[in-house]
């Protein structure tokens, strides 16, 4: 992990075997959903408590956006391919990848499950306390994009199965997921089958998961092609094979998406709209057409991207900064967005909130950011200040030993 935030410094040199794009992607996609979480989510306040809306649900047309901005397929995509090439190299130092998997989930799960503990105590003793009813909806408006973590981490924990049977069975396995996918979905909307649509938790991102063992494969960078005289990967090559693969997928992911949301059977946003069925929770076959459309794209305008970032400059200064707190504001975001809502209701009441986005809403939207990360940026310090400790004492326990991650 690149924590740089209270003594905790970026590392000083970049691994050349790590694939400097999907780093970024990864990062990006993160940040992705940390800036809609705090931008567009509209909390409202009901004699309920606190309840969140979306400006999707306000404004026609807007929801085709979310083809691009639901980036959550992306990441499961590029993140298992990060932790493939991370179990290759700890493979070569003979670590056994069962023991990596849940190396690897340990490094997420730990600060997820501390963070979900604090606010479920948080909730019990305030409401308990002071007899507030509407606290346990405010604890899972904080916690909700949890389930995204837990989703993530057991398809690491899966590794084990899902490597084997990807050098073993190859493209099969995306044609049985995605085969999957679509049976679940008959048995939810043709037969109405209860709860069967929770198996697509297993497929759809299953299928996002395992599709990202292909990355180097559809980028070309295992052909010679993409190699410098000096050995190295040039992370910028892209054959006109490659290329010709990735609009392949681009378009197929796209023609998918068309067909499926205007058959009339699927909603047209990728994420979750209040009072509209959902594409996300459960996912459905929209996702699966989704992942092949992003993951095509980012290969299409990925020789551009990591020249820029070879080049350095502010766009190279700023992924990398983006790439040291994405996941520690991933993961804590949403408590900043709770503690600055906080004190905004404490000192202008609970109505400020427009129920219905207006154009000074829309306008506002660039300084929505503000109260949240200032409030997000003290509990990432005091987190990584706990983490740099965890660290050394890891190291004062095993002192010949490295501390790794794939993160």
């Amino acid at each position: 992990m690149a924590w740089h935030l209270g003594g905790i410094r970026p590392p000083e040199r970049v691994d050349p075997r790590r694939d400097p794009y999907a780093d970024f992607l990864r990062s990006v996609a993160l940040m992705v959903v940390v800036l809609w979480h705090w931008c567009f989510t509209i909390l409202i306040w009901t004699d309920d408590g606190p309840t969140a809306t979306s400006p999707l649900g306000f404004t026609s047309g807007l929801w085709i956006l979310t083809w691009l901005l639901q980036v959550l397929p992306l990441f499961f995509a590029v993140g298992a391919y990060v932790h493939l090439k991370a179990w290759e190299r700890a493979s070569a130092r003979g670590e056994r990848i069962w023991h990596f998997a849940l190396r690897q989930v340990r490094e997420l799960a730990v600060p997820s499950a501390a963070l979900l503990a604090t606010w479920v105590v948080l909730g019990i003793v305030v409401g308990s306390v002071f007899d507030i009813g509407w606290i346990g909806r405010a604890v899972l408006l904080v916690v909700s994009p949890l389930w995204f973590v837990a989703a993530y981490l057991a398809l690491v924990a899966l590794m084990p199965l899902t490597v084997w049977l990807h050098r073993r069975f190859d493209t099969v396995v995306l044609v049985v997921l995605g085969g999957m996918a679509v049976v679940v979905d008959l048995l939810r909307f043709r037969y109405h089958v209860p709860y069967v649509e929770w198996a697509n938790m297993l497929f759809v991102w299953g299928f996002a998961f395992q599709l990202g063992y292909f990355h180097e494969r559809l980028a070309g960078l295992d052909r010679p092609e993409a190699r410098t005289p000096s050995g190295r990967v040039d992370w910028a090559a892209q054959t006109p094979q490659t290329r010709r693969t990735a609009w392949a997928l681009t378009l197929t992911g796209l023609f998918g998406l068309v067909g499926l949301v205007f058959s009339g059977l699927y909603p047209g946003s990728m994420v979750g709209v209040p009072g509209q069925g959902s594409n996300m929770a459960p996912p459905t076959l929209c996702i699966v057409a989704l992942t092949a459309f992003q993951l095509g794209f980012a290969e299409l305008i990925r020789p551009v991207t990591v020249r820029a970032l070879a080049a350095g400059g502010g766009f190279a200064r700023v992924t990398g900064l983006v790439t040291a707190f994405a996941l520690p504001l991933f993961l804590f975001h949403t408590t900043g967005m709770a503690l600055s809502r906080a004190v905004e209701w404490t000192i202008f009441g609970n109505r400020t909130e427009a129920v219905v986005p207006t154009l000074s809403w829309w306008l506002l939207r660039p300084v929505a950011v503000v109260g949240p990360l200032l409030a997000t940026l003290p509990v990432i310090y005091l987190f990584v200040r706990r983490h740099r400790r965890h660290q050394e004492h890891r190291r004062l326990r095993h002192p010949g030993g490295e501390v790794r991650a794939a993160h």
